[in-house]
């Protein structure tokens, strides 16, 4: 029997934190994961962009989840954007059917990333966004913010959120438009241009 002095209390130290990555590759990523349009819906639009660090470099791990409303603004019920072959337990991807809102993409040996989703209807008084919540090497806890698409100037002047950043970053949370229905958002963990990032409470 192991005994112990408790007239002498030991000094309990905190177990030390660790970043939130990357060690979520494994088993996060799914086929199809950046596949939030239905194959072929005419209404799809291409988000691409790049992760990059404090320095510039990009990111070749970095991880993002994607949700946001349908073309109405509605917040998809569907359930799952995943779905296993009852059989072997192995990844089908999605339904291809349903729009459920919500993606999951890994950046490339680049640091890039795409996803291919529906435009986002307006929900109340803001104007158009994606939500992201962002994975990253060196993040202690993850970091989420918006991507706000271009078109409507008068609701991108009028949004709650974006009427309240400093007009020299609020460029940081609103997409590029590119041709063929591709809009560029790069995401910049520190230093110069640094993303705008929200903190909930």
């Amino acid at each position: 029997m192991t005994k112990i002095d408790t007239s002498r209390p030991e000094t309990v130290l905190p177990t030390p934190s660790h970043t939130v990555g990357p060690f979520y590759g494994h088993a996060l990523p799914f086929p199809g994961g950046g596949d939030i349009a239905p194959v072929g819906h005419p209404d799809t639009i291409a988000l691409q962009g790049y992760v990059y660090d404090g320095e510039g470099n990009p990111l070749p791990d970095a991880f993002l989840e994607l949700w946001g409303p349908d073309p109405d603004g509605n917040v998809p019920q569907v359930d799952g954007s995943m779905r296993r072959d009852p059989a072997s337990g192995g990844f089908l991807g999605r339904n291809g059917v349903e729009f459920t809102g919500w993606g999951r993409v890994q950046t490339d040996a680049n640091g890039h990333w795409t996803a291919r989703t529906l435009r986002p209807g307006a929900r109340g008084q803001s104007a158009p966004y994606l939500s992201v919540c962002l994975f990253a090497r060196g993040l202690l806890v993850h970091l989420y913010t918006r991507i706000y698409l271009p078109g409507d100037e008068a609701a991108l002047a009028a949004d709650p959120l974006l009427s309240r950043v400093d007009p020299e970053r609020r460029a940081t949370l609103i997409a590029a438009r590119e041709p063929q229905g591709t809009y560029r958002f790069d995401i910049r963990l520190q230093g110069e241009g640094e993303t705008v990032f929200l903190e909930f409470q």
